[in-house]
């Protein structure tokens, strides 16, 4: 009983902070209305990155020579087309091979405080590095891929214009790619036109689904620029999720990184940016809908049974979250 005093004084105290978590007056005076200041999510904007680095990483994400078989790419897992996901519960790798989680959407991925759902990778060039070695993903190496590439002679003049000192190598391979990852912001939303003052922007229905969004606590973790992806969370605060399922490493969470034991079943948390078009949901690919998804998260983070009317209210503003890509709306 105890411990679960605890563990709620510490979620509520989260929801707390996370309300308060604002950038300076200077900065949130160009991006918000003044009736909107104090909200705890913030406006996306357009990102300041190397256009000749983006469109050499563009080109490297979409290359299946990243794979020992030639036959992945960082878009089979992470489609742009899709979300920045496969909506797949479990990607697949050379061979077939499944992969051991959901694959979460490479876009604004760039505002995640670390990468991977435990957290392995603490930047997006460390990020990119794991899955061209990973043996159930690309199963390769940067010395087969580099020799690949070092064989093109568009790739050898690219590198080279904008990387005059290096050329091709690993950390100019990752910087790049990096780089074109950065630049997926999905821009302009409804949400975020509402938030810079445009009051129209969002109906009746979604204003109410914010509402209840920050009512029920969905907003303790899933605030800032990306809805999320700035914390990490016990997956199982209020229930034990994990009770009645058959344990997989992936389900250790932040556990398999740091070997402390109050990190098992600790996960990153998603950012909700575009939660609409990515099913489906949590680190096993174990939910298929969004209603489904919200009902999870509601009983073993929150306590608490969200009535269905209520449900279908915060996922019409989920909807009001998705941006733009390239001047079109995912």
């Amino acid at each position: 009983m105890e411990r679960v005093k605890i563990t709620r004084f510490y979620f509520f105290a989260a929801a707390m902070v996370a309300t308060m978590i604002l950038p300076s007056w200077s900065w949130a005076e160009k991006n918000f209305s003044s009736k909107h200041m104090n909200e705890p999510i913030q406006p996306l904007e357009a990102p300041v990155v190397d256009k000749h680095k983006v469109a050499l990483g563009d080109k490297l994400f979409h290359d299946p020579r990243l794979s020992a078989d030639d036959s992945i790419s960082c878009a089979s897992c992470h489609s742009l087309d899709l979300g920045g996901t496969d909506n797949q519960p479990r990607s697949l790798g050379i061979k077939g091979q499944l992969g051991a989680v959901n694959a979460p959407t490479v876009f604004n991925s760039g505002f995640n405080l670390a990468q991977f759902w435990n957290g392995r990778a603490s930047t997006l060039e460390e990020q990119a590095a794991g899955p061209i070695h990973n043996p159930v993903e690309m199963g390769s190496n940067f010395k087969q891929v580099i020799e690949k590439l070092s064989a093109d002679r568009e790739y050898v003049q690219q590198f080279q214009a904008i990387y005059p000192d290096q050329g091709i190598t690993s950390e100019t391979l990752v910087d790049a790619i990096a780089t074109f990852e950065r630049s997926l912001v999905t821009i302009d939303s409804p949400f975020d036109r509402y938030l810079r003052g445009e009051e129209h922007a969002i109906n009746a229905r979604e204003k109410r689904g914010y509402e209840l969004f920050q009512d029920y606590g969905c907003v303790a973790c899933h605030q800032g620029k990306n809805v999320g992806g700035n914390m990490y969370q016990k997956f199982g605060i209020m229930d034990d999720y994990f009770a009645k399922k058959t344990l997989t490493d992936a389900d250790n969470g932040r556990f398999s990184v740091t070997g402390f034991e109050e990190d098992r079943f600790v996960f990153k948390v998603p950012g909700l940016r575009l939660a609409v078009l990515t099913a489906p949901y949590f680190h096993n690919g174990s939910t298929e809908t969004l209603e489904e998804a919200i009902n999870t998260m509601a009983h073993y983070q929150l306590g608490r049974t969200i009535p269905k009317e209520d449900v279908e209210y915060i996922i019409d503003f989920l909807h009001s979250l998705v941006g733009q890509y390239k001047g079109k709306t995912l």
